[in-house]
């Protein structure tokens, strides 16, 4: 077993704070999003990990934003990120290597793990796979060393920016057959589902919080990480799920929220009121 990561001896200790657990953690995960909408590299890292990284649980890059860059700079930050015990997603690429054929898939995931990917997220906002092509896809990540992460949600086309009165368009599928659909992918050897936001919270009139809920009683929270990269988002989730709620954010917000998870500041609603209590720290 991995030994845990010695907690960090922070600045005004005498101040109280929200206790959180020690890395790797089993709740209160947050994963940052990495390269896409503005560049992230190694030296933006280090600053971000030498101040912030007891707090950051996993980077993700998204949008297949590694497939451009230097496989030196690549490997760069995944051991940045390792050397912070930070692990490292692929995000939800694996939808546009399912187009190119399985021999292209598979050797998109033996590629990840020679390059020292920790997690393959599996997603398919833009395809439509059964979903025991879902299973033999979390066997095949498994297989191969590494951690398959399904993205489950329930808003076709979503994960690229589509505008609201497209996905509208669109419709959404019951989120009763996205919670049934995720069991299964536990039950395969997931080890917790991102629930993607769009559809939710994210290019909607109104938030869909019926559906968070749905997940959440019939799975767990443990299980569950949301995406939640608008501060609204974030701070909605810790006011009613708690401090230690799974949560994928923006690299640019890991400040803001752990403030939040802390219980340092806050919002009006939520200031003063995130509180935890920890008779011993796992």
């Amino acid at each position: 077993m991995k030994p845990k990561s010695k907690w960090p001896g922070r600045s005004f200790p005498f101040l109280q704070v929200n206790q959180r657990e020690s890395k790797p953690r089993k709740r209160g995960l947050t994963e940052i999003r990495g390269p896409y909408y503005s560049v992230v590299g190694p030296r933006h890292l280090e600053d971000a990990f030498e101040t912030m990284g007891a707090y950051v649980d996993s980077l993700k890059f998204a949008g297949g934003s590694f497939a451009l860059m230097p496989e030196s700079a690549v490997r760069d930050i995944i051991e940045l990120c390792h050397k912070h015990d930070v692990l490292v997603s692929t995000g939800g690429f694996i939808e546009r290597v399912l187009v190119q054929g399985g021999d292209a898939v598979r050797q998109y995931v033996s590629e990840c793990k020679r390059l020292g990917f920790d997690i393959v997220e599996i997603s398919a906002g833009f395809v439509s796979i059964s979903t025991d092509d879902w299973l033999r896809l979390i066997e095949l990540v498994r297989k191969a060393g590494l951690k398959p992460k399904p993205e489950v949600g329930i808003q076709f086309g979503a994960g690229g920016a589509t505008a609201a009165t497209e996905l509208q368009a669109e419709g959404t599928r019951d989120p009763n057959s996205a919670i049934a659909q995720a069991k299964r992918f536990l039950e395969a050897g997931a080890e917790i589902i991102m629930i993607e936001s769009e559809g939710i919270t994210e290019n909607v009139d109104s938030w869909r919080t019926d559906v968070p809920a749905k997940f959440i009683n019939e799975i767990g929270i443990e299980k569950l990480m949301f995406e939640a990269a608008d501060p609204d988002v974030f701070a909605w989730y810790i006011k009613n799920y708690g401090a230690d709620v799974n949560l994928f954010i923006d690299h640019s917000q890991i400040v803001q929220l752990e403030c939040l998870r802390a219980g340092i500041w806050g919002t009006k609603s939520l200031w003063g009121r995130v509180v935890s209590f920890r008779d011993t720290l796992e």
